[in-house]
């Protein structure tokens, strides 16, 4: 295994049959660190109050490791996001030895100080217009689900590589770009006002690392369509791991 000193994880979406699992278990095979967070949506309580409800052997899987990872001492941090807000009921408690929390600062290595959130507050249509948001959600699983389809036609046409149709739609759609750009500058502006280093936060599912006017802005990607996690290894370097394009590869 390969020790890093802190992993980020958000938007795994436990309980989904968008989450995949068996990437993320790969993932944790690879990796271990004394420090793992996890940025919010990582049970999906949206989907299973509509009753769409799929919880795999993999996925339970990944809660055990996760539990038996924080018993044998790692610290798991857990910043609850939109689709699992109950959870921020229980800020400061501690569940199997992870603890619930609103927003961190992680000191890294290097002595850059970084503000962990899950994002979503700073998304005014989740926020203002929640049923907008919900049927958002909806049209995004649609298209993570015609990405299994693709992928299949793309193999039988010895079209290799990986394509993400979900990603395509966010690159193409001006709303979908003009939205990115704006949580982006949001989350920015907010750690400027915390005077940290740099902020990792989740949400919206676009894995990215970039510098922007003294703040460098990470955020994690997801489990569901980039598969994507942030490490940071033991000198305070922090690099986004994209596992979906290294199983890509392999096969």
């Amino acid at each position: 295994m390969i020790q890093v000193r802190s992993i980020f994880l958000s938007d795994i979406h436990l309980g989904t049959k968008a989450c995949q699992a068996n990437r993320l278990l790969e993932f944790m095979k690879t990796y271990t660190a004394e420090n793992i967070f996890l940025l919010g949506d990582i049970v999906d309580l949206w989907a299973m109050s509509r009753g769409s409800v799929h919880w795999s052997a993999e996925q339970n899987t990944v809660v055990q490791k996760l539990l038996r990872r924080a018993r044998h001492g790692d610290k798991i941090f857990f910043v609850p996001g939109n689709h699992d807000e109950a959870m921020r009921e229980y800020i400061g408690a501690s569940f199997g030895d992870i603890v619930v929390a609103h927003e961190i600062i992680h000191i890294a290595a290097d002595g850059r100080r970084y503000l962990l959130l899950h994002g979503d507050e700073f998304d005014q249509v989740t926020r203002h217009h929640k049923w907008v948001a919900l049927l958002g959600d909806k049209s995004y699983t649609l298209l993570v689900h015609l990405n299994v389809y693709i992928a299949w036609l793309r193999r039988t046409f010895r079209c290799y590589g990986y394509w993400s149709l979900a990603g395509y739609v966010k690159r193409k759609i001006k709303t979908a770009v003009s939205f990115i750009f704006n949580f982006e500058d949001s989350v920015i502006h907010h750690a400027r006002g915390c005077k940290v280093d740099g902020v990792i936060c989740g949400h919206i599912h676009w894995p990215m690392i970039k510098e922007v006017e003294g703040i460098t802005y990470i955020n994690c990607g997801d489990w569901v369509d980039s598969c994507s996690a942030i490490v940071e290894h033991c000198d305070g370097r922090m690099e986004l791991i994209s596992h979906l394009v290294i199983q890509d590869v392999a096969t």
